[in-house]
């Protein structure tokens, strides 16, 4: 089992940033790939950004220029680092975890609880 932890969520301005990250525990060895997704309200999740064990990164086109994922290893820990945050990007965001290197929700095996990211106009 893995367990997953987000934090940093928050209220921030149009063409503010913010950080959010995701602490891994348990059984790390099955969050070899881990990946972000969102979901607003009234909307379905979507894919926002993933990362393999090597450091290969991939984005949704809506974030692509804008948010960087990265990782650390030896803290166990995925951030997601969000620049020229748009009123569009508010949303519960959710890290995510497990064997396969997909933008599918459904692949991922492990999932945090979520955190709220606010962009006001």
């Amino acid at each position: 089992q893995v367990q997953l932890v987000e934090s940093g969520g928050g209220l921030v301005q149009a063409g503010g940033s913010l950080r959010v990250s995701c602490l891994a525990s348990g059984r790390t060895s099955g969050s070899s790939n881990m990946a972000w997704f969102r979901q607003a309200p009234g909307k379905e999740r979507e894919f926002v950004a993933r990362i393999n064990s090597g450091g290969v990164t991939n984005y949704a086109d809506s974030v692509k220029g804008r948010f960087t994922i990265f990782r650390d290893n030896a803290k166990n820990t995925m951030y997601l680092q969000m620049n020229s945050l748009k009123p569009e990007d508010t949303a519960v965001y959710y890290c995510a975890a497990g064997i396969f290197f997909s933008t599918n929700g459904r692949d991922y095996a492990y999932w945090g609880q979520g955190t709220q990211v606010t962009v006001s106009s």
